[in-house]
């Protein structure tokens, strides 16, 4: 059985399925990064300590999975290169990491669209072959279209930052109340540290155009199944995005989705649910609420069957499993592994 290490120091939101069904497929250890508490020589030698446990940790496996092409896989590719590697890379190390690894030392890299993709060839045309184009997904068991009639909840789901242009929702939001009541906005996702002027804004700029009864903030949302379940029209407002998630849960729940016109988005929805200015989204939401109930049901499911085509978690596994087994049979001839 192929020995499988993963590293994810970072978050495993959008790991955990995958990493489930690898332990079923291979040996598989985890990466853990220990530190050793000393007064003096601290820096020194837990550098030390990281870069041997590291080096250890690579000769033991066969494949080792390196979920963020972040900093440790910068530390990975400029050690000798004992086994295969396969990487994820999403959209923020695309900003922060990728010039620092040595990618001559990685063996695949699963970039999560088509847009990112031509990002990073154009940065590093060599590593064209490379690369391969899975995108994330959601489990269709998980996130399920329930029956519910039409209330008028508006949600946007995600770490409160600039990028994800809440504040500019809630500017068109109030727009939008001006002409049709009974709407309500509902904002989830909580406060990052270095953004804490950006999530006080926020809660400033609805107090001062009175919405406090008609904007709901939630900070982290733990059970998204039920939260996406209350929202009816969801709105991924950001001006960057890798391939987000939270639209593919909503579509899978049955939201009717529409995304501001981010590189990629295209990937995402189809064009006919891309805006790109706050009067465009104040006209679709509105044409959308003017639909029948049937009507509405139909878009519903409509969305439901995109999640299910193009965003199902297990489709994402197979894949994966494919580029490590391609990756594994080369390590095998490569590096004497097996």
């Amino acid at each position: 059985m192929t020995l499988l290490g993963v590293v994810n120091q970072e978050t495993w939101s959008f790991f955990n399925e995958i990493y489930a069904d690898l332990q079923k497929h291979y040996q598989v250890s985890v990466f853990e990064h220990k530190t050793w508490r000393s007064p003096i020589f601290h820096e020194r030698i837990n550098r030390h300590l990281f870069h041997q446990t590291l080096t250890k940790f690579l000769e033991k496996n066969d494949v080792v999975f390196f979920e963020w092409a972040s900093d440790l896989l910068v530390a990975a590719t400029r050690l000798p290169k004992v086994c295969g590697i396969v990487t994820r890379l999403h959209r923020y190390e695309m900003y922060q990491w990728v010039d620092k690894i040595n990618w001559d030392g990685v063996d695949k890299i699963i970039v999560v669209s088509e847009a990112k993709r031509r990002e990073f060839i154009g940065r590093f045309p060599n590593q064209a072959e490379k690369t391969v184009v899975i995108p994330p997904s959601t489990s269709l068991e998980k996130f399920s279209l329930r029956p519910k009639t039409f209330k008028g909840n508006i949600g946007i789901l995600g770490n409160l930052t600039p990028r994800k242009r809440v504040y500019e929702l809630i500017l068109a939001f109030y727009e939008l109340k001006q002409k049709r009541s009974g709407l309500h906005l509902h904002i989830g996702g909580g406060m990052r540290a270095a953004y804490q002027d950006y999530y006080h804004a926020l809660h400033h700029i609805v107090k001062e155009l009175d919405l406090q009864d008609s904007v709901t903030f939630y900070g982290n949302v733990t059970n998204t199944c039920d939260w996406f379940h209350n929202i009816d029209i969801y709105v991924s407002n950001s001006y960057s995005e890798g391939l987000q998630v939270s639209p593919m849960e909503a579509m899978a729940s049955g939201c009717y989705c529409l995304a501001h016109r981010w590189d990629g988005a295209n990937e995402l929805l189809p064009e006919e649910y891309l805006f790109s200015t706050n009067d465009d989204l104040m006209r679709m939401i509105e044409q959308y609420c003017e639909l029948s109930e049937d009507e509405k049901l139909v878009e519903r499911q409509y969305m439901r069957s995109i999640a299910r085509k193009n965003f199902d978690i297990n489709r994402t596994i197979e894949k994966i499993n494919h580029v490590i087994n391609e990756v594994a049979s080369c390590a095998e001839l490569a590096y004497g592994k097996k």
